[in-house]
C-alpha cells in the first residue's frame, strides 16, 4: 500500500529525479534519495509545509533539487528507475535516508550538522540529515 497518493505519472516523475541526484550511487543510492522526496511529502513541517503530492515535491522552488535544473532530469523515466520508485512510494526505507529530508554531495566529509540539521550518515557521495523528531513527528 502507498505511503502517499500517486499517478503513474508521479512514479516516472520521482524515477527521473531519483536517477538525475544519485544513479551514480548505484540503485540504494537512489532508493535513499527517493526516501528523502517521500519524506518531504509525508513531513508538513519545516521547509516542506504545504507540499502534498509528488510533483509538487520535486518542483519544489525554492528549497527543491538541483537536478530539476539540469538536462539529465528531463530525460524519458526507465523501468528500472520506475520500480525503484514504486518501492519508496509503497513505504519501503533505507538508512540513513529513513527520517532524512536533506541529503547533499560534500567535497570532503560529512558535517556534524547542516543548517541546523543532524547528520544520519553517509552512503557513497552523499550525506543525509534528519530533523528531530519534536521538528518533524510525521516522518518518523
Amino acid at each position: 500500500m502507498a505511503v502517499v497518493a500517486y499517478t503513474e505519472e508521479d512514479v516516472k516523475l520521482l524515477a527521473r529525479l531519483m536517477r538525475a541526484e544519485a544513479e551514480g550511487d548505484g540503485q540504494l543510492g537512489m532508493l535513499m534519495v527517493g526516501n528523502v522526496g517521500i519524506n518531504r511529502v509525508i513531513a508538513n513541517c519545516l521547509d516542506f509545509k504545504g507540499l502534498r503530492t509528488i510533483r509538487q515535491m520535486v518542483f519544489q522552488s525554492p528549497g527543491g533539487f538541483e537536478a530539476v535544473q539540469k538536462g539529465y532530469f528531463y530525460q524519458r523515466a526507465r523501468e528500472e528507475d520506475m520500480r525503484l520508485a514504486r518501492r519508496v512510494i509503497r513505504g519501503e526505507r533505507f538508512h540513513p535516508a529513513t527520517n532524512a529530508l536533506w541529503f547533499f554531495r560534500p567535497d570532503g566529509p560529512c558535517p556534524p550538522r547542516w543548517f541546523n540539521q543532524w547528520n544520519t550518515g553517509r552512503f557513497k557521495s552523499h550525506c543525509f540529515y534528519a530533523p528531530t523528531r519534536s521538528d518533524c513527528p510525521r516522518v518518523y
